[in-house]
Protein backbone atom coordinates (compact mmCIF):
# COMPACT_ATOMS: atom_id res chain seq x y z
CA UNK A 1 0.00 0.00 0.00
CA UNK A 2 1.13 3.50 -0.59
CA UNK A 3 1.32 6.33 1.88
CA UNK A 4 -1.88 8.30 2.37
CA UNK A 5 -1.72 11.90 1.21
CA UNK A 6 -3.60 13.24 4.20
CA UNK A 7 -2.68 13.58 7.84
CA UNK A 8 -5.10 12.09 10.42
CA UNK A 9 -7.08 14.82 12.17
CA UNK A 10 -5.72 13.89 15.59
CA UNK A 11 -2.07 14.23 14.49
CA UNK A 12 -0.16 17.48 13.91
CA UNK A 13 0.99 18.31 10.39
CA UNK A 14 4.61 17.27 9.79
CA UNK A 15 7.36 19.91 9.92
CA UNK A 16 9.61 20.89 7.02
CA UNK A 17 12.26 18.26 7.79
CA UNK A 18 9.70 15.50 8.07
CA UNK A 19 8.01 16.62 4.84
CA UNK A 20 11.36 16.38 3.06
CA UNK A 21 11.82 12.85 4.38
CA UNK A 22 8.34 11.87 3.22
CA UNK A 23 9.04 13.39 -0.21
CA UNK A 24 12.29 11.43 -0.50
CA UNK A 25 10.66 8.16 0.58
CA UNK A 26 7.90 8.63 -1.98
CA UNK A 27 10.39 9.45 -4.72
CA UNK A 28 12.33 6.27 -3.97
CA UNK A 29 9.16 4.20 -3.95
CA UNK A 30 7.92 5.72 -7.19
CA UNK A 31 11.26 5.10 -8.88
CA UNK A 32 11.31 1.50 -7.69
CA UNK A 33 7.78 0.74 -8.87
CA UNK A 34 8.41 2.36 -12.27
CA UNK A 35 11.64 0.43 -12.84
CA UNK A 36 10.16 -2.89 -11.74
CA UNK A 37 7.19 -2.40 -14.07
CA UNK A 38 9.61 -1.65 -16.91
CA UNK A 39 12.31 -4.28 -16.43
CA UNK A 40 11.30 -6.63 -13.61
CA UNK A 41 12.27 -7.00 -9.97
CA UNK A 42 15.56 -8.87 -10.35
CA UNK A 43 16.92 -6.50 -13.01
CA UNK A 44 16.24 -3.42 -10.88
CA UNK A 45 19.23 -2.31 -8.81
CA UNK A 46 19.67 0.11 -5.93
CA UNK A 47 21.92 2.22 -8.16
CA UNK A 48 19.22 2.47 -10.81
CA UNK A 49 16.62 3.36 -8.20
CA UNK A 50 18.88 6.09 -6.81
CA UNK A 51 19.50 7.55 -10.25
CA UNK A 52 15.80 7.49 -11.12
CA UNK A 53 14.86 9.13 -7.79
CA UNK A 54 17.70 11.66 -8.08
CA UNK A 55 19.31 10.65 -4.78
CA UNK A 56 22.47 8.75 -3.89
CA UNK A 57 22.53 4.96 -3.39
CA UNK A 58 23.51 5.58 0.24
CA UNK A 59 20.36 7.68 0.67
CA UNK A 60 18.22 4.85 -0.69
CA UNK A 61 19.83 2.41 1.75
CA UNK A 62 19.48 4.86 4.62
CA UNK A 63 15.71 4.93 4.10
CA UNK A 64 15.34 1.28 3.06
CA UNK A 65 17.86 -1.41 4.12
CA UNK A 66 17.01 -3.67 1.14
CA UNK A 67 15.11 -3.57 -2.13
CA UNK A 68 12.25 -5.64 -0.76
CA UNK A 69 11.79 -3.07 2.02
CA UNK A 70 11.02 -0.44 -0.62
CA UNK A 71 8.36 -2.64 -2.18
CA UNK A 72 6.72 -3.66 1.09
CA UNK A 73 7.01 -0.51 3.21
CA UNK A 74 4.03 1.78 3.71
CA UNK A 75 2.77 4.36 6.15
CA UNK A 76 -0.65 2.92 6.87
CA UNK A 77 0.01 1.79 10.42
CA UNK A 78 -1.29 5.03 12.02
CA UNK A 79 -4.48 4.72 9.97
CA UNK A 80 -4.91 1.07 10.95
CA UNK A 81 -4.30 1.89 14.61
CA UNK A 82 -6.78 4.76 14.60
CA UNK A 83 -9.44 2.72 12.81
CA UNK A 84 -9.03 -0.26 15.15
CA UNK A 85 -9.30 1.86 18.27
CA UNK A 86 -12.27 3.85 16.97
CA UNK A 87 -14.50 0.80 16.55
CA UNK A 88 -17.27 0.09 19.11
CA UNK A 89 -16.11 -2.01 22.05
CA UNK A 90 -19.02 -4.44 21.66
CA UNK A 91 -18.31 -5.07 17.98
CA UNK A 92 -17.12 -8.54 17.03
CA UNK A 93 -13.47 -8.94 16.08
CA UNK A 94 -14.49 -10.00 12.56
CA UNK A 95 -16.62 -6.92 11.97
CA UNK A 96 -13.83 -4.73 13.31
CA UNK A 97 -11.21 -6.25 11.02
CA UNK A 98 -13.63 -6.20 8.11
CA UNK A 99 -14.25 -2.47 8.57
CA UNK A 100 -10.57 -1.62 8.98
CA UNK A 101 -9.48 -3.61 5.95
CA UNK A 102 -12.24 -2.20 3.75
CA UNK A 103 -11.24 1.31 4.80
CA UNK A 104 -7.50 0.88 4.25
CA UNK A 105 -7.85 -1.09 1.02
CA UNK A 106 -10.33 1.45 -0.30
CA UNK A 107 -7.84 4.23 0.34
CA UNK A 108 -4.98 2.27 -1.21
CA UNK A 109 -6.96 1.44 -4.34
CA UNK A 110 -8.09 5.04 -4.67
CA UNK A 111 -4.57 6.41 -4.22
CA UNK A 112 -2.57 4.12 -6.52
CA UNK A 113 -4.39 1.02 -7.75
CA UNK A 114 -1.55 -0.05 -10.07
CA UNK A 115 1.00 0.00 -7.25
CA UNK A 116 -1.31 -1.95 -4.95
CA UNK A 117 -1.67 -4.65 -7.59
CA UNK A 118 2.05 -4.69 -8.36
CA UNK A 119 2.97 -5.19 -4.70
CA UNK A 120 0.63 -8.16 -4.31
CA UNK A 121 1.97 -9.70 -7.53
CA UNK A 122 5.55 -9.36 -6.30
CA UNK A 123 4.49 -10.99 -3.04
CA UNK A 124 3.61 -14.07 -5.07
CA UNK A 125 6.52 -14.01 -7.51
CA UNK A 126 9.50 -12.88 -5.40
CA UNK A 127 10.49 -14.95 -2.34
CA UNK A 128 12.34 -12.04 -0.67
CA UNK A 129 9.27 -9.81 -0.95
CA UNK A 130 7.02 -12.58 0.34
CA UNK A 131 9.30 -13.13 3.35
CA UNK A 132 9.37 -9.42 4.10
CA UNK A 133 5.57 -9.31 3.90
CA UNK A 134 5.40 -12.06 6.51
CA UNK A 135 7.56 -9.96 8.84
CA UNK A 136 5.25 -6.99 8.33
CA UNK A 137 2.23 -9.21 8.97
CA UNK A 138 3.72 -10.23 12.33
CA UNK A 139 4.06 -6.56 13.31
CA UNK A 140 0.48 -5.80 12.28
CA UNK A 141 -0.64 -8.96 14.09
CA UNK A 142 0.89 -7.60 17.30
CA UNK A 143 -1.01 -4.34 16.79
CA UNK A 144 -4.24 -6.32 16.35
CA UNK A 145 -3.49 -8.36 19.49
CA UNK A 146 -2.90 -5.23 21.56
CA UNK A 147 -6.10 -3.61 20.34
CA UNK A 148 -8.22 -6.70 20.98
CA UNK A 149 -6.61 -7.07 24.40
CA UNK A 150 -7.64 -3.53 25.31
CA UNK A 151 -11.23 -4.30 24.34
CA UNK A 152 -11.50 -7.78 25.83
CA UNK A 153 -9.36 -7.50 28.95
CA UNK A 154 -7.37 -10.56 27.86
CA UNK A 155 -3.59 -10.66 28.07
CA UNK A 156 -2.21 -9.67 24.63
CA UNK A 157 0.33 -12.48 24.98
CA UNK A 158 -2.33 -15.08 25.73
CA UNK A 159 -2.44 -18.09 23.45
CA UNK A 160 -6.00 -17.26 22.37
CA UNK A 161 -5.19 -13.75 21.15
CA UNK A 162 -1.94 -14.85 19.54
CA UNK A 163 -3.71 -17.58 17.59
CA UNK A 164 -6.56 -15.30 16.56
CA UNK A 165 -4.37 -12.39 15.46
CA UNK A 166 -1.95 -14.48 13.43
CA UNK A 167 -4.77 -16.53 11.92
CA UNK A 168 -6.29 -13.26 10.71
CA UNK A 169 -2.98 -12.02 9.32
CA UNK A 170 -2.26 -15.36 7.64
CA UNK A 171 -5.72 -15.33 6.10
CA UNK A 172 -5.26 -11.80 4.81
CA UNK A 173 -1.89 -12.69 3.26
CA UNK A 174 -3.39 -15.70 1.50
CA UNK A 175 -6.20 -13.47 0.28
CA UNK A 176 -3.67 -11.09 -1.28
CA UNK A 177 -1.85 -14.01 -2.89
CA UNK A 178 -5.12 -15.38 -4.28
CA UNK A 179 -6.04 -11.94 -5.63
CA UNK A 180 -2.72 -11.69 -7.48
CA UNK A 181 -2.74 -15.29 -8.71
CA UNK A 182 -6.20 -14.80 -10.23
CA UNK A 183 -5.16 -11.68 -12.12
CA UNK A 184 -6.76 -9.21 -9.68
CA UNK A 185 -10.10 -9.92 -11.32
CA UNK A 186 -12.16 -9.66 -8.12
CA UNK A 187 -12.61 -6.80 -5.67
CA UNK A 188 -10.02 -7.45 -2.96
CA UNK A 189 -12.43 -6.10 -0.33
CA UNK A 190 -14.98 -8.77 -1.22
CA UNK A 191 -12.26 -11.43 -1.01
CA UNK A 192 -11.32 -10.17 2.45
CA UNK A 193 -14.95 -10.52 3.50
CA UNK A 194 -14.93 -14.13 2.31
CA UNK A 195 -11.69 -14.86 4.14
CA UNK A 196 -13.01 -13.41 7.39
CA UNK A 197 -16.22 -15.42 7.00
CA UNK A 198 -14.11 -18.60 6.92
CA UNK A 199 -12.15 -17.58 10.01
CA UNK A 200 -15.33 -16.61 11.85
CA UNK A 201 -17.68 -19.41 10.79
CA UNK A 202 -15.53 -22.16 9.28
CA UNK A 203 -15.70 -23.66 5.82
CA UNK A 204 -18.94 -23.31 3.87
CA UNK A 205 -21.10 -26.39 3.50
CA UNK A 206 -20.25 -28.48 0.45
CA UNK A 207 -23.24 -28.98 -1.83
CA UNK A 208 -23.98 -32.65 -2.56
Amino acid sequence: MTAPRTTPADQPAPGLRERKKIKTRRAIRAATYALIEEQGYDATTIEQIADHAEVSPSTVLRYFPAKEDIVVSDEWEPVITAELRARPVAESWADTVRHVMRTVLGLALAEEPAVTRLRTRLGVEVPAVRARMREDAAVTGRLLRDTLAERSGLDPDSLELRVLAMSVMGGLMETCHYWAETGHRDDIRDLVDRALDVLEHGLPAVKP
